[in-house]
């Protein structure tokens, strides 16, 4: 008999995340090989699990045609040398993709369907400019559902700003520039580099080299260089390249499995799963949207913002984080948010980043067994929210000095 099941984040795994575009380091390299590779890379690490004990392979990506169509999981699964006997599929919430496809297995392994998953996304930015190849339907805006400038989350970055007025370009501006900061210092000590999968790329010449970093870091960002870039989504706005996600490739890979598979298979859990939640807003401010799914997440876990001590928030935009922070009371540069830095130096490629987060929790929590819960969430396009609660399995109860 099936039985209700914990779900635990066993491990995850990324690629460097590139540049997107002609003169970025993935140019010549295909979607579904940057999800093959981190799926490898994770295999590898997690060699004691039998990979036909895998149920399913879930893929998240906004963009599903050409190196990023044929159903993923599925078409991953066997170039990543998976047995045929597992399947896979692909999933698309935009920029929550692969948290879709993590709180989607857990769903499967909690009702005591699965006992392990994989879960991640992809998105090749460069090969697929996001809405590139999407036809939206003309009733949106001829019945006046959605503002055309809803598709464009640039426009709706500012609109956080015409609500909030308090929430100032500057706060912005300094937010973009200390996300720069915190991740050269996790480079530079080494935090990020034990959870990248190396890839292979050719260059236009047909030269090879290998990728080990993400590409998009500009550690020397300083405020004046952000207060001179142009706002190119408004005129005199307040949204610049230094306060946004850059368009990215990437992918990311996570190793999800039921309490019974962890006892059996002897695994040693990074995270187990607390609670998860989405939620919708209006489209035209999508950014505020992991405020309600943060609400709701936290209600389901019977927590309150007070019990999260530390937090993974995706910096689609660094205005969409503070309106976050702001909403409950916590200030722009509180050391639990973000302490390695974010997507704005990151990247942010689209349906592969939730897994980056988790990924990045799970690290944060094997050095601080004094926090008990994380929360990773995100912004998502047509206005929606996604939260997912984790707890740490090393938590002591012990107050950090």
């Amino acid at each position: 008999m099936a039985e209700i099941s914990d779900v635990f984040f066993v491990d995850g795994m990324r690629t460097p995340f590139g540049r997107a575009g002609e003169k970025g380091m993935y140019w010549n390299t295909r979607a579904d090989d940057l999800a093959v590779k981190a799926t490898i890379g994770l295999m590898e690490r997690n060699a004691s699990i039998p990979k036909d004990r895998i149920d399913d392979v879930a893929i998240a990506a906004t963009s599903q045609t050409g190196d990023q169509g044929l159903t993923l999981g599925r078409s991953v699964a066997i170039l990543a040398g998976l047995p045929q006997t597992v399947p896979g599929f692909a999933i698309d919430r935009m920029c929550a993709g692969a948290m879709t496809s993590v709180t989607t297995m857990a769903g499967s392994i909690g009702m005591g369907m699965y006992d392990v998953a994989l879960a991640g996304g992809v998105e090749h930015m460069g090969h697929h400019p996001i809405g590139g190849n999407a036809d939206p339907n003309p009733r949106f805006v001829a019945e006046k559902m959605v503002d055309p400038g809803a598709l464009n989350m640039g426009v709706t970055a500012e609109r956080i700003f015409d609500r909030f007025p308090h929430l100032t370009k500057e706060r912005s501006d300094r937010y973009g520039m200390l996300s720069q900061h915190k991740v050269q210092a996790a480079y530079d000590a080494g935090k990020i580099q034990p959870d990248l999968v190396p890839v292979a790329i050719k260059d236009g010449e047909g030269s090879w080299a290998l990728a080990t970093e993400d590409e998009g870091r500009r550690p020397q960002t300083t405020m004046d260089d952000l207060a001179a870039l142009k706002t190119p989504f408004r005129p005199h706005g307040r949204v610049t390249a230094g306060t946004s996600s850059p368009l990215t490739d990437g992918a990311t890979m996570s190793l999800l499995a039921g309490g019974g598979a962890v006892k059996e298979l002897g695994l040693k859990p990074k995270m187990r799963l607390v609670s998860f939640a989405f939620a919708g807003v209006q489209p035209e401010i999508m950014g505020i949207g992991p405020i309600p799914s943060t609400e709701k997440a936290l209600k389901k876990a019977g927590l309150t913002i007070d019990d999260i001590g530390l937090f993974e928030l995706n910096e689609a935009f660094a205005i969409q984080v503070i309106s976050l922070l702001d909403h409950f009371g916590i200030a722009d540069d509180d050391p639990r948010v973000n302490p390695w830095g974010g997507a704005i130096a990151f990247g942010h490629p689209l349906a592969a980043s939730g897994v980056r987060l988790m990924i990045q929790l799970a690290a944060h929590f094997a050095e601080r067994p004094d926090v008990r819960y994380g929360l990773t969430a995100m912004c998502v396009g047509l206005g929606q929210g996604g939260s997912v609660i984790w707890e740490n399995p090393h938590f002591d109860g012990k107050k950090r000095k």
